[in-house]
């Protein structure tokens, strides 16, 4: 296992809390503890914090070390500074020296979901005896209920107290001491002979009662700490190794790699496994309702593309983790083959179809379980979903190509075209659209759907996929635009990308002249805004001809509207060849009524998904990589690629100009695909050096990154910000199957040699060769780019 060195100014993240995999967790009583190395808190301290899910403003455990008249807290007053040496999703090692030749390393350990433990190993380096105190301070300002203070429970010493309905206590063994100074201590006064060592252990637990919070501290301190410490080592031996000579770097992917596995938690009676949560920090996992049914969008179900991006972390070493992932979701299957988008653990349900990525997910796994069993379970399912997205709730105009329902759906719930909660979006109803991405997506499903068929000798369903993947194909490339070297969007009707235009304006009700007649047929969008932030009864009557050229009128009702403070947005069902004039009905005076086109000719970071799925042929894919993926005026920012480079709306430049990394991975991924090796490795490298720069600056993983300052912006630590290890690996050429299985290809296109390793197998990327060494010393040299399987051979 890997020691780490690393520093309150390296890149470092440093979140503790139960994990998954060693034992129960609790999705809604879940305690979670973020370690501090500087002198942050009042005063200043080495410690670990928590707010209990919000149930507490502040609760914080640290030490102070005192020798005659030295009296220390603050680590930027120690002898030597903490550095940590191991970081796994329960337990963090570090070592420090509160004074010259007293060296401390200290254990920080989460056993179970109420219950955080702390070992202190001091050695005395010096050729004399030493005398130190050490003291174990507990700062707890409660929402209600008592600070910590000193009490004596059977004859021990302890720090107790209470916030909302739980009763935090502090337990250090060997029968210490109540401390004498301003905040609440338990101490010990020891003697330390020279070269001679000893150790300390404190643990804490809050439980819904003083007498179970003790009762669970003095268990904690009773485990056996070496056996679990060794079990957890052994348990995250699992995680693939990355050395790129950058020490930046390195910490990078081994912390995003240690985060996905943070999240993880379950199962409960409503997901049959583990499922993940988006992003686990010490202010979540309370639930006031008892059941999780109150968790806001971080907490409150598995989105399948998340979880295929969560993939990407935990396999190759957590294979039964992301099958009972992919199985959750088809837990929720009904009858006719409808998957939830966000099945939830406490169960949640979205009510919208999943993103059409599960088979791409199942593929993925197989590929590198190779459990034909787990295929023979979850091919049925997944054919019957796939299924579903053809029927005519999601083929509205049944011509063979869904449409989306919802932007969550394609992981952009602020989308500049779609979003109806966002001002500055145009609020375009996106079931209206056909999507490239979405065809992508299923494309990739089928193909991923075939390849299972042939395994399991399902041959019946073969030519119905090969029809629907062609199909997909079709509707991709008919949704490319020559002139502007992009997919993009079309009208789900005219299958034209029209252009947003104001046709009129008006205040209060009244009547919009319009008389035009248009090149292509358009579909009308209506926006009204309130200034008062009221939601009114509006409704709209139309006088035009359709799309054949016949005289229609059509009224919308009020309940077509679709309100949200004070914003008003309906689109259009219908298409018009021609408008004479729209009618007014019971607005508001107040009320800013706009009528326009509804424009969909925005390009956007869906749009560049069909190269991920291997859709256009190279000719197309070197025209759509080389005018507008790497092109600096429109995609190839500083940072990564933004959302959408060439929206003209300064309200939008926020969510248009962030890097989103899930998407970023899949057009990296694309990049290699066609061949553009060194394309993906710049990428990557933008996307690094901003994702080092946030773990430096806010001790986090950010949701976005601004395209051109690279800022980080949204939750901390959250999924989809992570640094991206799959397309690290990827772009180097690294697929780790096993300890025994690897496929290589090309050489690598980074400046500097990299080593990956994994459960003793060792590969070794340099420019023009790879070297393999297997876990029983075998080695094998490789000096061909082409796709290679590399096996140890056996006998």
């Amino acid at each position: 296992m890997r020691e780490w060195h690393l520093t309150s100014k390296d890149p470092i993240t440093l979140i503790l809390a139960s994990d998954a995999r060693v034992g129960k967790t609790d999705y809604t009583n879940d305690h979670i503890w973020e370690l501090s190395l500087g002198g942050s808190g009042e005063p200043p301290g080495l410690s670990v914090e928590t707010t209990f899910g919000l149930r507490a403003r502040t609760f914080r455990i640290f030490p102070r070390f005192i020798q005659g008249e030295v009296i220390l807290t603050n680590p930027e007053e120690f002898a030597c500074a903490p550095v940590v040496h191991l970081i796994y999703p329960n337990l963090i090692e570090l070592y420090f020296s509160p004074f010259p030749e007293i060296d401390v390393i200290a254990e920080f350990w989460v056993p179970e979901p109420y219950t955080l433990a702390c070992r202190y190993r001091i050695e005395n380096c010096s050729n004399q005896s030493r005398q130190i105190s050490v003291e174990i301070i507990g700062q707890l300002t409660p929402t209600e209920g008592q600070r910590l203070s000193p009490r004596e429970i059977q004859a021990a010493w302890v720090l107790s107290g209470q916030t909302a309905n739980i009763f935090p206590l502090i337990f250090l063994t060997g029968g210490p001491q109540t401390g004498t100074g301003s905040y609440p201590s338990l101490v010990h006064n020891l003697e330390l002979p020279a070269g001679e060592s000893t150790q300390l252990i404190w643990t804490f637990a809050a439980c819904t009662d003083l007498e179970g919070s003790f009762t669970l501290a003095r268990k904690t301190a009773a485990r056996k700490w070496d056996a679990e410490r060794a079990f957890i080592d052994l348990l995250n031996a699992g995680q693939v190794e990355i050395y790129t000579g950058n020490p930046d770097w390195d910490a990078a992917l081994m912390l995003a790699q240690r985060i996905a596995y943070n999240l993880l938690i379950g199962p409960t009676e409503h997901l049959p496994y583990q499922s993940f949560v988006l992003n686990r920090l010490p202010e979540q996992g309370f639930s006031l309702r008892g059941d999780g049914s109150d968790y806001n969008h971080l907490w409150n179900g598995q989105p399948a593309l998340e979880a295929f991006y969560l993939a990407g972390f935990l396999l190759p070493g957590e294979i039964k983790y992301m099958q009972g992932i992919l199985r959750n979701f088809l837990a929720t299957q009904d009858e006719n083959g409808f998957v939830d988008w966000k099945p939830g653990l406490a169960g949640q349900k979205s009510h919208i179809l999943a993103t059409p990525i599960l088979a791409s997910l199942a593929w993925r796994i197989y590929q590198t379980s190779r459990d034909k069993n787990f295929l023979i379970d979850v091919f049925p399912g997944l054919l019957k979903f796939i299924r579903v997205w053809f029927t005519p709730a999601h083929d509205r105009d049944a011509d063979g190509v869904p449409e989306w329902d919802h932007p969550s759906q394609a992981g952009s719930e602020d989308h500049p075209l779609y979003s109806r909660w966002q001002l500055w979006s145009r609020g375009i109803d996106i079931s209206t659209a056909e999507s490239p991405a979405l065809c992508a997506f299923l494309y990739q499903e089928c193909q991923s759907l075939i390849q299972m068929a042939e395994i399991l000798g399902e041959k019946s369903c073969i030519l119905e996929l090969n029809t629907i993947s062609e199909r997909m194909r079709l509707a991709i490339e008919i949704a490319w635009y020559p002139d502007l070297s992009s997919y993009k969007d079309v009208d789900r009707d005219t299958h034209f990308s029209t252009v947003g235009e104001v046709l009129g304006e008006l205040n209060g009700p009244g009547r919009i002249s319009i008389n035009r007649i248009f090149e292509q047929p358009v579909r009308l969008l209506f926006q009204i805004i309130n200034p008062d932030g009221k939601n009114g009864k509006t409704e709209f009557v139309i006088h035009g001809t359709s799309a054949t050229g016949q005289p229609r009128l059509e009224r919308i009702p009020e309940d077509k509207v679709k309100w949200v403070l004070g914003r008003g947005i309906f689109t259009g069902e219908r298409v018009y060849q021609g408008l004479e004039q729209v009618e007014i009905l019971n607005a508001q005076p107040s009320d800013q009524i706009t009528i326009k086109t509804a424009g969909y000719d925005d390009i956007e970071q869906t749009a560049l998904l069909p190269l991920w799925a291997g859709v256009p042929d190279k000719s197309r894919a070197e025209t759509l990589i080389e005018n507008t993926i790497t092109n600096p005026v429109r995609f190839w920012r500083p940072a990564g690629l933004p959302a959408c480079p060439d929206s003209p709306m300064e309200e939008e430049a926020y969510i248009c100009q962030s890097v989103n990394v899930v998407w970023n991975s899949f057009i990296g991924e694309g990049l290699v695909r066609y061949g553009h090796r060194q394309a993906a490795a710049e990428l990557v490298n933008r996307i690094m050096k901003d994702v080092i720069a946030s773990l430096k600056k806010d001790k986090a993983f950010r949701h976005y990154y601004h395209a051109q300052t690279g800022v980080g912006s949204g939750e901390d630590n959250p999924l989809q910000g992570l640094a991206p290890v799959n397309l690290f690996l990827e772009t180097l050429g690294v697929k780790v199957i096993s300890p025994e299985r690897v496929i290589l290809t090309g050489f690598n296109p980074f400046p500097w040699p990299v080593t990956v390793k994994y459960r003793g197998l060792t590969i070794l990327k340099q420019k023009d060769k790879s070297t393999v060494i297997f876990p029983n010393g075998q080695d094998v040299v490789i000096d061909d780019p082409a796709p290679r399987l590399v096996a140890l051979e056996v006998g």
